[in-house]
């Protein structure tokens, strides 16, 4: 199992924890809305950083947006597994074509 994995079972299992004691339960408990704004904060960080240039501040910011991506999935009950799944049919096809061939794209 890997540690995106991992992250993605702790913020399933954070669903149901208490909101005083956990960030993600309290997160959750705002709301999708909320969990896609803090998403979109933390990507806004990593693409200064990206243009920065900074490599240690980037890693940290691209790991903050991994986590926030997930618990947004998980508030609308997208699963990482669902995500892995789309990202292997899509395995060796060109991103024009992928784009092409999306229902209304």
């Amino acid at each position: 199992m890997s540690a995106l994995d991992r992250l993605a079972a702790t913020i399933e299992a954070r669903k149901t924890a208490d909101p005083d004691g956990s960030w993600t339960a309290k997160l959750l408990l705002k709301g999708p809305e909320k969990c896609a704004e803090k998403f979109g904060e933390e990507a806004v960080e990593a693409i200064v950083e990206a243009v920065k240039g900074d490599r240690q501040a980037l890693t940290r910011e691209a790991a903050d947006v991994l986590y926030h991506l997930l618990v947004m999935m998980a508030a609308r009950d997208v699963a990482l597994t669902d995500v892995l799944a789309e990202l292997e049919r899509r395995e060796g096809m060109s991103g024009i074509d992928e784009k092409a061939g999306r229902s209304g794209g």
